[in-house]
């Protein structure tokens, strides 16, 4: 598998954007009550990755949210929702991640949107 592009300089996203990091319960209606604060806080999601960790347990989720300069509060409610085992920013991801994540999937079927 190649590895994934490194921020560059050069090509900036659209808005300020920030990576998100959660280790969450593997349940259902996790997703949905962590997305429910995002929405409510008026942030817009730019794209989500979600993976179950070995065992099923526990996922593992990559959030790219906009309008990065007022995540503090968001952060703040995740951290206290039950289905959150662990928070972290994560500087040295950015939107190529999820753009080199969405190429990865569509090669793997077949075709491109």
């Amino acid at each position: 598998m190649p590895n994934p592009p490194t921020p560059s300089p050069d090509r900036k996203p659209p808005t300020p954007t920030t990576v998100l990091e959660l280790r969450v319960q593997n349940h259902p209606g996790a997703m949905a009550r962590i997305t429910a604060l995002f929405a409510d806080g008026g942030f817009n999601l730019e794209a989500i990755l979600c993976v179950p960790l070995p065992g099923g347990i526990e996922s593992r989720m990559l959030l790219l949210v906009s309008d990065a300069h007022r995540l503090g509060h968001v952060e703040e409610e995740l951290a206290r929702l039950p289905d959150i085992l662990a928070l972290r920013r994560r500087a040295d991801l950015g939107h190529e991640y999820f753009e080199w994540m969405a190429e990865m999937g569509a090669g793997a079927h077949g075709h491109h949107r």
